[in-house]
């Protein structure tokens, strides 16, 4: 097991980005890497990685519920954490896995924020749905919402979310991007264009450039 994994053992990570940015892919492929190295792995969906998370998921991204107040969505949002973190991310941090999520509370401070809720009023949400645990490092990968939507509408639909259009999506990366730059200790920002591959080469350099000085 090399340094990079020692230190990311029992840590919470978690991959987030615009539509289309390849998070999923990302978090799949540092998953993998990790696993190969010898660290044990936990990857969650978010919202989602829980039976009640999931039904949570399913209302949330359903695109003929598009009158959906924000505030109904940041409620949700938090039921489908504080569910995910009581069940699965705290057993797994304390049994010394490292945790990686696909989004988490971060992905609401843009998205509900690009909504018209301010960041303090997510964040005081977030510390009501899952008290302590909030991650260690985010992986923002940054896209243009031009170049995000488009990759998202590759497979010949959108859901509520990715339907909102052009200017809320920049209002959206705009929000994450705040996010790193309000707490550069616990965000590491990684260009999403390019390859799979490429992405990944980045995601790693960061990862292990964010461990060697924090971890």
């Amino acid at each position: 097991m090399n340094g990079l994994v020692e230190k990311l053992a029992g840590l919470f990570v978690v991959v987030d980005g615009p539509d289309g940015a390849g998070k999923s892919t990302q978090l799949r492929i540092l998953a993998d890497r990790l696993r190969a190295e010898g660290l044990a792995v936990h990857s969650v969906q978010d919202p989602g990685g829980t039976r009640i998370g999931g039904r949570i998921r399913e209302l949330l991204l359903d695109p003929e519920l598009a009158e959906m107040d924000v505030r109904c969505e940041l409620m949700l949002y938090m039921a489908s954490r504080a569910q995910l973190a009581c069940e699965v991310i705290r057993p797994a941090l304390a049994a010394g896995t490292c945790v990686l999520s696909d989004r988490y509370i971060s992905a609401t401070v843009a998205y509900q924020g690009a909504g018209g809720i301010d960041a303090g009023t997510v964040r005081q949400a977030g510390r009501i749905a899952v008290g302590q645990t909030w991650p260690d490092v985010t992986v923002l990968l940054d896209l243009s919402a031009e170049e995000g939507l488009a990759r998202a509408g590759k497979g010949g639909s959108h859901d509520r979310m990715e339907a909102k259009g052009l200017a809320f999506h920049r209002r959206v990366r705009e929000r994450f991007l705040q996010q790193a730059r309000e707490e550069p200790a616990r965000f590491v920002v990684v260009p999403g264009a390019g390859t799979p591959q490429e992405v990944h080469e980045r995601v790693w350099n960061a990862v292990q450039e964010w461990t060697s000085g924090n971890a």
